[in-house]
């Protein structure tokens, strides 16, 4: 065994390998994501029968082998278990898991994903929150990190910061009726332009602590959605379940 290192992360998938080990995908905050190999994992008496499973936090000790690391202990502080008896929570928790899993790679910077991640799940299992609204939080939010985030805090074309009307997923963000015409633009209602500024821009610990209007919402998830179908070109396998 080489020289272990202790890695804060969270488990996003696992498959089985051979009889009895598993092969996981851990989002750390020091290194980013990483695979690692887990001896025993699914023998009935194994250390990390839990640990080694999907939205499992904490920390992982673990040694570089050939190919992947080798997890040698964890020290799990939540497994998030409320998630798996809300079928509906569980589906958008494991989306959000697969969406944090494309946009990370190995020797990053896991922090932001990491928290990001961290506190969407918590929101999960808070039932006065609207998982459709979780949801188009958190992809907007993964949005600004990647940096692919719309233009709402200025026109898109002309820069005018006042009068911001209209919204063009082709111009990639917020129009003014001076830059609207020869443009395929909706209607941005106010409340919902606030509602995207203060998702993009206020710390995570206040990403989960607002509810909005139907009506409001409506043209939140309308633009959100657009937006990512037009500008993402990879479709996610847990996104049909929703």
């Amino acid at each position: 065994m080489g020289q272990t290192i202790v890695l804060t992360g969270m488990v996003l998938s696992a498959m089985p390998v051979g009889d009895y080990d598993k092969r996981i995908q851990i989002l750390t905050r020091e290194r980013g994501k990483i695979a690692a190999f887990v001896r025993g994992a699914r023998r009935p008496n194994s250390a990390f029968l839990a640990a080694a499973n999907p939205f499992s936090f904490g920390q992982f000790e673990v040694y570089q082998g050939k190919s992947s690391y080798n997890v040698a202990k964890v020290s799990i502080t939540s497994y998030f278990r409320e998630l798996t008896t809300e079928p509906d929570a569980v589906y958008y928790g494991f989306y959000f898991l697969e969406m944090a899993s494309y946009y990370t790679q190995e020797n990053m910077d896991g922090t932001d994903f990491l928290n990001l991640l961290y506190i969407t799940l918590k929101a999960l299992m808070k039932p006065s929150l609207d998982n459709r609204l979780i949801r188009r939080i958190y992809e907007l939010r993964v949005l600004v990190l990647i940096g692919e985030y719309p233009q709402v805090f200025s026109c898109a074309k002309c820069g005018k910061k006042q009068d911001l009307y209209y919204f063009s997923i082709r111009q990639h963000g917020a129009l003014c009726p001076e830059c609207l015409k020869g443009e395929y633009a909706v209607p941005l209602d106010a409340s919902a332009l606030y509602a995207m500024q203060y998702i993009m821009t206020e710390p995570f610990q206040k990403l989960y602590t607002f509810t909005l209007s139907d009506p409001v919402f409506a043209c939140l998830d309308q633009l959100v959605s657009g937006y990512i179908r037009q500008h993402q070109d990879h479709t996610f396998k847990s996104e049909e379940m929703l």
